[in-house]
């Protein structure tokens, strides 16, 4: 039953973390360099910018981060390697870097970009003002946590590969 669960956390985190990460690796993508919104931009609640962030931003992929995180505090705990990754001790060092700058990406997404992101969708009431500034800071904040995510897949592969690095 153990290996069941293992297996099954593995897949969670793994399968969550696609959707979270990959979100942030499309929008790169999507839109490699800042384009400030202009005021026409939020005043017509219809315009295709406008529009086209609301469709891509407003959607799942933050509840992903809340599961990807999740499960891998889950695997961890089932492992009882918790408390050593934590602390980075032992051949867990890579594994607890990994956790640790996930934990700061969870962070950055839900107490930084989110609570902007609303601002700019104009899920929460701000000026026009507002909206154009708050439009660089999710700017910023989602390219941190792309920039965030090439060590973190390095440690978490530094984690099951790279043990005799750290151990």
């Amino acid at each position: 039953m153990e290996a069941v669960v293992e297996l099954l956390l593995r897949w969670i985190h793994f399968s969550a973390g696609i959707v979270w990460i990959g979100h942030n690796y499309a929008s790169v993508v999507q839109q490699p360099a800042f384009r400030p919104l202009t005021r026409a931009d939020l005043v017509d609640g219809e315009s295709a910018q406008f529009m086209s962030r609301l469709n891509r931003e407003h959607g799942f992929f933050r509840y992903a981060s809340i599961v990807t995180w999740l499960a891998g505090i889950g695997m961890l705990l089932q492992r009882g390697w918790l408390v050593d990754a934590l602390l980075l001790r032992g051949a867990l060092v890579p594994i607890g870097i990994g956790m640790w700058i996930g934990t700061a990406m969870l962070l950055n997404l839900w107490l930084v970009l989110w609570p902007n992101q609303k601002k700019v969708l104009g899920f929460a009431p701000a000026s026009v003002e507002q909206r154009i500034a708050c439009a660089r800071t999710t700017f910023l904040a989602s390219r941190t946590n792309t920039m965030l995510s090439i060590p973190l897949l390095f440690f978490m592969a530094a984690g099951a590969h790279g043990g005799l690095l750290f151990g």
